[in-house]
């Protein structure tokens, strides 16, 4: 089995890239669990549109900050383990997720993720996004899959 990545290493790892990055730190990693944060840029030109006085960070784009704090680092940390760095590239393929409160521009959440099962190069994770001050935003199992890079 491979060394264990330090979180910077996996957060260099990470394909997304600005302006679609929605991860800023990995705060921790294992082979079962992953901790990442994101804080909402108010500069964002999304938050113009949606909607106009009342901007509020839209769902999907929730889901994939959800996607890049949670499968993608855990199944880059996972997949060095298995020896098969550089050679798979994560891709999110779907998601069941529930949604408890809104994210303003300017806000940092926090994502927490457990792995239910890690096989056949797939992944499913269960996920859970808060504010910073706890607040519950949003939760769900999320999947991804290695593809050959």
């Amino acid at each position: 089995m491979a060394d264990v990545l330090a979180p910077e290493e996996i957060l260099a790892r990470i394909p997304q890239q600005e302006p679609f990055r929605f991860v800023d730190e990995i705060l921790e990693v294992g082979d079962d669990r992953v901790v990442g944060t994101y804080r909402w840029r108010p500069e964002s030109d999304f938050y113009r549109g949606h909607f106009p006085g009342h901007p509020v960070t839209p769902g999907v784009l929730l889901v994939e900050c959800m996607a890049q704090c949670s499968v993608v680092p855990l199944a880059i940390h996972l997949f060095h383990r298995q020896g098969l760095a550089g050679t798979l590239t994560t891709f999110f393929t779907d998601a069941n997720v529930e949604f408890a409160a809104q994210v303003p521009p300017g806000a940092r959440v926090r994502v927490e993720t457990s792995k239910i099962y890690f096989r056949r190069r797939k992944l499913k994770v269960q996920a859970d996004m808060s504010l910073e001050d706890g607040t519950p935003v949003c939760s769900g199992q999320l999947a991804g899959i290695g593809v050959i890079a």
